[in-house]
């Protein structure tokens, strides 16, 4: 995602919203592509400035309802044997397992199942032309199509945008807290070197004064020994 972000982020804000058309409606067709990914990429670059949320917003919405719109027109003409041939060109994504899936769950919840299949990976892709091949009435399909794809083109993209906008103001003020504890931290350090400098100074001075005062006496004592005269009967007379 990274990647995607970074080259999108090259391009300029008309390309974008285009791309996010495009990948968002062939996705929603019924083919794998990653229709997310480019869409919280570009939510994120909104949060950097380089473009305008509601104008990503409005790209998801329109690419996914169109593409979930034309994904059902080819679903109801295809019908089954369609989606068969996309599950074998498409294994990993649309595979039997995936397309069971996917009808256990239309059975469940309906045409409900178009609306919160906007944020699920494998109904996203499989939402228009599935209900196009079990023949789900177009209205219905068409309201809840649009309600879903606008929920969650507008609210993935305005979440990603307030969450980069207040990541950034985070990651701002916590440079400049850095800042301060780095500031403080090198006073603080100076102020610990500085103090023990002087301790060790003052323990040098002492032990340099001890030695001067042992070499005093010890010279004392060696110019009375040196003179003939004992140094303890010296010290009885006085």
């Amino acid at each position: 995602m990274i990647d995607v972000q970074h080259w999108l982020s090259a391009l300029p804000p008309g390309v974008v919203y285009l791309i996010v058309v495009g990948v968002i409606g062939v996705e929603s067709m019924g083919v794998p592509l990653p229709g997310e990914i480019v869409l919280v990429s570009s939510a994120l670059l909104a949060a950097t400035g380089v473009v305008e949320p509601e104008w990503v917003a409005t790209a998801a919405a329109f690419g996914a309802i169109v593409g979930d719109s034309i994904g059902y027109a080819v679903g109801r003409r295809g019908g089954r044997p369609l989606l068969a041939r996309l599950g074998r060109r498409f294994p990993k994504h649309l595979g039997p397992a995936q397309l069971a899936r996917a009808e256990q769950s239309f059975a469940r919840h309906g045409v409900w199942a178009v609306f919160f299949g906007r944020f699920v990976a494998l109904l996203r892709i499989l939402a228009g032309p599935l209900a196009g091949a079990l023949h789900v009435p177009y209205r219905r399909f068409l309201v809840a199509n649009a309600a879903g794809g606008l929920v969650w083109a507008f609210g993935t993209t305005y979440l990603l945008y307030s969450v980069g906008r207040a990541a950034e103001h985070w990651l701002k003020d916590i440079s400049w807290a850095g800042l301060v504890v780095a500031v403080l931290a090198g006073l603080g350090s100076t102020w610990w070197l500085r103090r023990r400098a002087h301790r060790v100074a003052s323990a040098s001075g002492a032990e340099a004064a001890e030695v001067v005062s042992s070499g005093v006496a010890s010279g004392g004592q060696s110019t009375a020994v040196a003179s003939g005269v004992d140094p303890v009967r010296a010290g009885n007379e006085h």
